[in-house]
């Protein structure tokens, strides 16, 4: 496993923005291996009855695990631009929901590089993640993402 990645500004590496970020920050970054942490504020979009659902815990994970081969793409040099990358789940090829957090909870997500695929300007990668909250798990999930340098 390589080293953790030094510390960096994750709106440089996802293209979303409020209200639909949902990583505040990274806590471990390498190539195979992603950490971020993610409070619930109550005015969040996936909020409904005080409860975070299904699909912000499903978008918490996609961007997380998105963050490994995103950050691929760029160098320290054009880590301002992330306009040329853009990226989508291909496939959920599982995904188990245990609990819904309540607002104000701080999600922990974690993700695994299983597999990885590189083309000319595109990446096809297939992670496992898991959603914590108080050291419950949430969900767990195996998904494929396609990411692609335009």
């Amino acid at each position: 496993m390589s080293n953790n990645k030094p510390n960096i500004n994750l709106k440089k590496f996802l293209p979303h923005r409020k209200s639909m970020l949902m990583v505040d920050k990274h806590i471990v970054l390498t190539d195979e291996l992603i950490k971020t942490e993610f409070k619930i504020l109550t005015d969040n979009v996936f909020v409904s009855d005080g409860l975070f659902q299904e699909s912000g815990l499903i978008e918490n994970i996609a961007q997380t695990c998105s963050i490994i081969v995103g950050s691929s793409y760029f160098t320290d040099a054009d880590a301002e631009n992330n306009s040329d990358v853009i990226g989508f789940i291909s496939a959920i090829k599982f995904i188990h929901i245990h609990k819904l957090p309540k607002i104000n909870s701080t999600l922990q997500s974690v993700g695994n590089l299983k597999s990885r695929y590189d083309g000319d300007d595109f990446s096809i990668c297939t992670m496992l993640g898991e959603i914590f909250c108080n050291d419950v798990l949430l969900l767990n999930c195996e998904l494929n993402l396609f990411i692609k340098k335009t």
